[in-house]
């Protein structure tokens, strides 16, 4: 147990679907998940652990932002011994060609936090995914017929930098290649790789800062399905 994770060491699979809001963590659970169990609800945040055709994985919210998701997945890798922890989140899109509720693989990741100052590197470290993850994540959703981007996003402090900074400040991380935003990815693929384990991020597009497109407000939970059942998918094939 963790000062943030009041499951047992064996009460966590070794794959974790990791949604940032704890209300997508129980959903998942109770409509994608047979025999989940509730293992952890640690400061509001829930950890689920079942199977999804026979295969043991576990779901837990990281909350919002590089820091959170820093503290729950380190633990996660460092402490239950987890291997591959799929981020299943929600993005805003930079690529006109996302269209809302598209599928963003993120390949890498930049960031304007300062949470690699940590590592004592001398110079700028920019994280990228498993790739063992990458594969079997693209050939689930291509299987499933899921429309699906892959390239680099950024992982911001800022909720959306077209809501809080200018509708145009998004505009300058786009010209540099970036499809979309995020507030996690970073410090995910950051974690994954000091630890040597695997990571990726499966984002669904559902505000594009381009069109102003979005989801309505009713449709932002079951708009995630795909996402969801992708990174299932990719857990039962094996990982």
């Amino acid at each position: 147990m963790t000062p943030h994770n009041s499951a047992n060491k064996n009460e966590i699979a070794k794959s974790v679907l990791m949604p940032g809001d704890p209300i997508r963590a129980k959903y998942i659970s109770e409509n994608f998940m047979d025999d989940a169990k509730l293992v952890s609800s640690v400061r509001g945040i829930p950890c689920y652990t079942g199977t999804y055709k026979g295969v043991p994985v576990s779901t837990m919210a990281s909350g919002m932002g590089c820091a959170s998701i820093g503290i729950y997945s380190w633990e996660l890798f460092d402490q239950y011994d987890v291997d591959n922890i799929i981020r299943i989140g929600t993005c805003g899109g930079y690529d006109e060609s996302l269209e809302v509720g598209d599928l963003v693989l993120a390949l890498t990741a930049s960031t304007d936090t300062a949470w690699a100052q940590q590592y004592d590197l001398k110079g700028t470290f920019s994280p990228v995914c498993s790739p063992k993850l990458l594969f079997k994540v693209k050939e689930c959703a291509t299987k499933l017929g899921y429309r699906h981007k892959e390239g680099m996003v950024l992982s911001s402090d800022y909720f959306s930098t077209y809501y809080y900074m200018g509708a145009d400040s998004w505009k300058s991380w786009a010209d540099m290649g970036a499809i979309a935003q995020d507030m996690e990815t970073y410090a995910l693929y950051c974690n994954a790789l000091r630890a040597k384990k695997n990571a990726f991020s499966i984002l669904t597009m559902t505000d594009s800062c381009v069109t102003g497109k979005c989801f309505k407000d009713e449709d932002r939970m079951a708009g995630n399905n795909k996402m969801i059942l992708t990174a299932l998918e990719a857990v039962a094939s094996g990982i």
